[in-house]
């Protein structure tokens, strides 16, 4: 595990990218904040990257709609969300990977769907896009998409997500081949896209989570679905899947950037990027150097 990096997945800044607008006055202060993550990220290329996202309704009808998913597939096609596919790459998964991870998790006592075909949407390729601009005909990495349902009601609670997200990365560390992993934890910031308080932004609990996800996640873990809602929106409650993102990452992380803008498509938007340290080597007696 290299890093994390907890970004929004706006369609709108996908466009923005596709359309050659990232330096118009509107799109120029977001896309400004992005570049020193981009520079660091790309010093610090992963081989494979776990993007944890919600599809919405592109890929995945409502009528049946997994808590938790992961897709094993060779590779991903770009979904069509109603004005053609985003100008971007087919996406290459890491089936071995994935397989590895859907067994683990399911020992772990999570029930884990599996999606052997899959185009995915906004929520995936906007963040790979965040990370790699211009990727030219092949994206710099391969992908396990890992998908978590925070549309349809009852959402899981991001104490779950949390929990889920250290299984993750105790799993992906048990991986046997030697990978360079990053996880992404995508979605929010505050935004709210219907209804009475449409258009809705909180920065200061937006403020609170940036600054928490690094130093107290367990403190955005108790916090209920009603109070995301309340406090970020409907669509808020995208965080938690950056909760994943931070539980897969052990205890020893840097914060390497972060960026916080308003408004993107009446949305909040931020991303912080996490240098993971690792867990302390293991030593003869198989426990962790400094651990009684």
């Amino acid at each position: 595990m290299i890093w994390g990096l907890a970004t929004s997945h706006v369609p709108s800044i996908g466009a923005a990218m596709d359309h050659r607008k990232t330096a118009d006055p509107y799109w120029k202060p977001l896309f400004d904040g992005y570049a020193p993550a981009r520079e660091w990220m790309a010093a610090h290329r992963p081989d494979v990257a776990v993007v944890v996202y919600n599809d919405h309704a592109n890929a995945v009808g409502l009528d049946l709609v997994p808590t938790f998913a992961i897709g094993t597939a060779d590779s991903y096609d770009v979904a069509d969300e109603g004005w053609g596919r985003r100008p971007v790459p087919q996406v290459i998964g890491a089936p071995e990977l994935s397989e590895h991870l859907v067994r683990e998790l399911v020992d772990a006592s999570f029930d884990i769907a599996t999606f052997h075909k899959l185009d995915v949407d906004h929520g995936l390729t906007v963040p790979l896009s965040v990370y790699c601009p211009d990727p030219g005909d092949a994206w710099p990495c391969t992908v396990v998409p890992l998908l978590v349902n925070v549309i349809q009601y009852p959402q899981p609670t991001a104490a779950r997500c949390l929990a889920l997200g250290r299984a993750l990365g105790r799993a992906i560390r048990s991986f046997p081949q030697d990978l360079k992993v990053a996880v992404f934890g995508t979605g929010g910031m505050s935004h709210q896209l219907a209804g009475a308080r449409a258009g809705l932004i909180n920065t200061p609990f937006d403020r609170m989570f940036l600054e928490a996800i690094e130093t107290d996640p367990d403190r955005l873990a108790a916090l209920s679905r009603e109070d995301y809602i309340r406090a970020a929106g409907t669509e808020g409650i995208e965080l938690i899947m950056w909760l994943i993102m931070r539980g897969a990452l052990s205890d020893r992380i840097t914060r390497i950037h972060d960026t916080y803008h308003v408004p993107a498509s009446n949305t909040a938007v931020g991303a912080a990027l996490f240098q993971d340290h690792g867990h302390p080597p293991m030593t003869e007696e198989g426990t962790e150097e400094g651990m009684v």
